[in-house]
């Protein structure tokens, strides 16, 4: 059996869960069988397992409009991904960036087609603030891929339920395999250097986000939580790669404000950090909190519960299969239609939700640590790589029969 793995993100070039999806999972699944990977990049790894070739893009002679560069160059890319000769026995895709490679490797090459779905871009509308018109055609491109696909896989039961819902596939094409963590990587640290280096206080108690600047991890609602925390209450705001220009100075005006408006200290790291700092966060903080307004999985949950860090997280998607109200953490209730999930949102009334959640935790650092060390072991028992990666597998042996 081999695999061929299509993927915008692949490292060094990771800055989202589908990323780090790619990264463990083919690491994993390496293990139990041969594995390629052709991405966006110019990573060459050959010889090994997993091979990895890395594709880039010249966009600097486009003049269509700047929202499709990203569109047109990862078309390009695809075309890339198949003139080079394929000779696996299943090709796997991730995101939408991906897809069109996967449709021309299932057509010219006849290979069985597998599609992970992290997310759905109907259910992302902001998106067209990124794209243009070019995200009516990534609507298209998504449910061309996935109404042809062999199999899909979708990272949590919401997720599927997602997928009938809005596309033409039979339930059984449709299985569930959730992301995972490597428990031996994401572990508690006692490194504290990192905190001042990154100009955290590490006496102060601290409430962490980790994630993109964008509408779906609703970064915002956080912000406009802060006037409601429990005075000495630290937040670290671990946020960077914004969508646009525009989101990016909505966040930089609403962070302005909250520290005009109030006496909370607020550290902003903009840029994205490296694991190892990453852990360290996650481990120092009392609270770790997901406001996502869509989260189809979220792996960055497991990430802080691997950390020993309970989770304040929206009530939302994959974060309800993830997080144990009461045991792990606390979900926030958030008021959506499920087609347009942020345009229903109610803004006050949610931030005030989200204080009061983490106001709660982190008047209680014994619960805290209670819910730290039911977390973890929920990672080790639940989300497992090498589960994951043998699922993935059982799963291409049906395709390809």
């Amino acid at each position: 059996m081999k695999s061929l793995f299509l993927s915008n993100e692949y490292p060094p070039h990771i800055y989202g869960g589908a990323g780090i999806h790619v990264q463990y999972l083919t690491r994993e699944l390496a293990k139990l069988c041969e594995v390629e990977v052709r991405c966006f990049g110019e990573q060459n790894i050959s010889g090994g397992n997993p091979e990895v070739f890395g594709m880039e893009a010249d966009s600097s002679g486009y003049t269509a409009p700047p929202a499709l560069h990203s569109l047109f160059s990862a078309l390009q890319r695809c075309l890339d991904f198949n003139t080079r000769r394929i000779d696996a026995d299943v090709v796997h895709l991730h995101t939408w960036y991906a897809h069109f490679g996967g449709i021309l490797a299932r057509l010219n090459y006849g290979l069985p087609m597998a599609l992970t779905v992290h997310s759905l871009e109907p259910l992302r509308p902001w998106k067209r603030d990124q794209l243009g018109n070019g995200y009516d055609f990534t609507l298209w491109l998504e449910k061309t891929a996935l109404e042809m696909a062999d199999a899909v896989i979708a990272v949590s039961h919401e997720t599927k339920a997602d997928i009938l819902r809005l596309f033409d596939v039979p339930e059984e094409r449709v299985e569930v395999i959730y992301n995972g963590i490597d428990p031996d990587e994401y572990r508690p640290t006692a490194n504290r250097a990192i905190l001042e280096k990154r100009g955290v206080d590490p006496d102060t108690p601290f409430v962490l986000f980790v994630g993109r600047i964008t509408r779906q991890k609703g970064l915002v609602h956080l912000v406009n939580a802060i006037p409601h925390l429990d005075p000495g209450t630290q937040v670290v705001l671990c946020a960077g790669a914004p969508d646009t220009p525009e989101i990016k100075a909505e966040m930089e005006a609403a962070v302005a404000a909250v520290r005009a408006g109030c006496d909370a200290s607020v550290v902003w790291i903009q840029d994205m950090i490296p694991t190892p700092e990453k852990i360290a966060l996650y481990s120092h903080a009392r609270v770790f909190c997901t406001p996502s307004i869509y989260e189809p999985f979220g792996i960055i949950n497991l990430e802080a519960m691997a950390c020993e860090t309970p989770v304040v997280g929206s009530n939302v998607g994959g974060m309800k299969e993830i997080i144990l109200p009461g045991e792990t953490g606390l979900l926030i209730p958030l008021e959506q239609q499920r087609e347009s999930p942020f345009e229903a949102i109610h803004p006050a009334d949610y931030s005030r939700d989200l204080a009061a959640g983490i106001n709660e935790l982190m008047r209680d650092p014994e619960r805290c640590a209670a819910m730290g060390r039911a977390g973890r072991q929920r990672v080790l028992e639940k989300f497992s790589w090498a589960g994951i990666a043998r699922e993935t597998l059982s799963l291409y042996q049906k395709i390809v029969k």
